[in-house]
């Protein structure tokens, strides 16, 4: 579905990934870990065609993505849920989910898809009329998702989407990546939480540095000696 193949990703003249190469697999949950600093971010942005690869080719679907400019990107079912969530605070909830529907297919079946994200956060119906930077970060999250979701994604990528939230609210979040993965979107996760992810995750790739230096599934890599003692204190 998604084949990034041999990105080197820079900042003006710092380079901040070497080599990146992976796959995401239909419908799957796939999940990117790795300290802070590690390229994560980096990487999500250069799917997103916000960063160009310096070498490399980014695929969906036998589309080259690098070769495209960000707007572009969403049109071919691929939505980007960023870090720190970036809504329109003065805006209301609705306004907010109407923004992700304004190309063409979403736009068409906008009605559908904005009672389709009611049905699926009943908090964001209620509070349909309320401006967004009033909502708790939890609930500002799931807008986040919301938005994205009005763009009729084939592959969501979060980022970070637990950064800054209570721990309950945490748990609340993953429960909310497993659902709208399980209405048959495939999940591209980047976060710090490594125990949570890989709990939760069909494969993971572990970033350090700017490189791809493990990679299985969640399970095999919860037993892994040195994610064990550099990620989960073990």
């Amino acid at each position: 579905m998604l084949k990034v193949n041999g990105i080197d990703v820079f900042y003006e003249d710092l380079q901040v990934l070497w080599d990146v190469t992976f796959q995401v697999k239909q419908k799957e949950i796939l999940v990117l870990v790795g300290a802070n600093g590690a390229g994560k971010s980096t990487t999500i942005k250069t799917v997103s065609s916000l960063l160009k690869p310096r070498c490399g080719s980014i695929e969906f679907n036998g589309v080259r993505l690098d070769d495209l400019p960000p707007y572009k990107i969403i049109e071919h079912g691929v939505v980007h849920v960023p870090e720190g969530r970036r809504l329109f605070p003065e805006m209301t909830v609705e306004e907010n989910l109407i923004m992700g529907s304004l190309h063409g297919a979403a736009k068409t079946r906008r009605a559908e898809t904005l009672a389709y994200v009611f049905d699926l956060f009943p908090r964001l119906l209620e509070r349909r009329k309320q401006d967004a930077g009033t909502l708790s970060g939890g609930e500002q999250q799931m807008l986040a998702v919301g938005r994205g979701l009005m763009s009729l994604p084939t592959l969501m990528m979060f980022d970070e989407p637990s950064l800054g939230l209570a721990p309950i609210m945490v748990k609340e979040i993953f429960d909310l990546v497993r659902k709208v993965n399980q209405e048959g979107v495939t999940v591209l996760l980047v976060e710090q939480n490594v125990r949570q992810t890989l709990a939760m995750c069909n494969r993971a790739y572990v970033l350090e540095n700017g490189r791809i230096v493990l990679h299985g599934d969640g399970n095999e890599l919860m037993e892994n000696e040195h994610v064990k003692e550099a990620f989960l204190g073990i």
